[in-house]
């Protein structure tokens, strides 16, 4: 399944249905007078978060949304019925803005919240409102309210406890593969991530959901590279892991490169608890090791991680730091 997480949206509400014009003629009454019911109710537009989804694909091959015209009311005091209402079915973590894809209308983050995007038009009143002492048969009725239309832009953002970062080939994938049951793809070049990835860790008996953005790289903000546009996804998330590779020839400089893009991009992703780990240690010797931990340590102002996804060195050690920041802020 291609994963999706932003789709702009035509939606309309239902139109009220018409009242009705009508006189009763039974026979032996002999006044009659009105009887014509009310229009029905249009039907709504909902959206709703719903299991079992991730990704908003479905949304790239139908982008219009129709509610259901109320019935028209009819004779004998019969109301029509209401329309059908239309229910977008989203994945946790959706957001719904308007059509300047800025102004925020509703944040969906827990499956079975719903809220009410399009309201459908009032049925009109049928004739047997018009009747009065001085007008006994009245040969008007009100025709239903028009429903509302509106363009909008869902756009979603993973909910995961915890999140990594780094550079592109920093192996954030081969992590990820490593320590949940996800298979991304990994192969040794940049930008092998082309979409966020999700999986369960497991640590000591307890489990979080880690994910996996696409690397960034100097100029993301601006649009360099895949940008910043996949950043959303580590915002919900309770702590950052950054991933600096052994194979960068400064930790350090590659470390403030990326710190640099989550500053740029804000949304309270700089302030957030940090994790920062020295990864693909393995193919370091005893003084190379020393001499880039000292680099990175430096730029970090705390002890980097020593990570090896291939050997298993530091991994226990990174998944225990992480649950431990994820429960003091479960806590709070």
């Amino acid at each position: 399944m291609k994963f999706l997480d932003q789709a702009k949206v035509y939606i309309r509400s239902g139109d009220g249905g018409a009242g009705s014009v009508s006189f009763r003629r039974e026979k032996f009454i002999e006044f009659g007078g009105p009887d014509g019911g009310d229009g029905g109710r249009g039907g709504d537009v909902w959206v709703e978060a719903v299991e079992g989804l991730n990704t908003l694909i479905d949304y790239r091959y139908q982008q219009h949304f129709r509610a259901q015209t109320g019935v028209h009311g009819m004779g004998r005091n019969r109301t029509g019925a209401k329309g059908k209402d239309v229910t977008l079915k989203v994945p946790a973590g959706t957001q719904v803005y308007a059509e300047d894809n800025e102004t925020l209308i509703c944040d969906l983050t827990e499956v079975g919240q719903r809220f009410r995007l399009a309201a459908g038009g009032n049925g009109g009143f049928g004739n047997q409102h018009f009747k009065t002492s001085t007008n006994q048969a009245p040969r008007r009725a009100n025709p239903g309210l028009p429903g509302e239309e509106l363009t909008i832009w869902l756009r979603l953002k993973l909910i995961a406890d915890a999140g990594l970062v780094g550079l592109p080939n920093a192996g954030k994938s081969t992590f990820l593969a490593t320590v949940t049951a996800a298979k991304p793809k990994i192969a040794d070049y940049p930008f092998t991530t082309l979409h966020p990835g999700l999986g369960v860790a497991r640590i000591d008996a307890r489990e979080f959901v880690l994910a996996d953005i696409p690397g960034l790289i100097e100029g993301a903000h601006e649009g360099v590279g895949i940008g910043d546009r996949f950043l959303g996804h580590v915002e919900r998330t309770r702590v950052l892991l950054h991933l600096v590779s052994a194979q960068e020839e400064s930790p350090g400089k590659a470390y403030k490169i990326v710190r640099g893009e989550l500053e740029a991009y804000g949304h309270g992703l700089a302030d957030k608890p940090e994790i920062v780990a020295l990864s693909q240690v393995d193919i370091l010797d005893a003084d190379a090791r020393k001499k880039k931990l000292a680099s990175l340590k430096r730029a970090a102002g705390r002890t980097p991680i020593l990570l090896s996804a291939a050997t298993g060195e530091g991994v226990q050690e990174a998944l225990r730091a992480l649950m431990a920041e994820i429960e003091s802020e479960r806590d709070e």
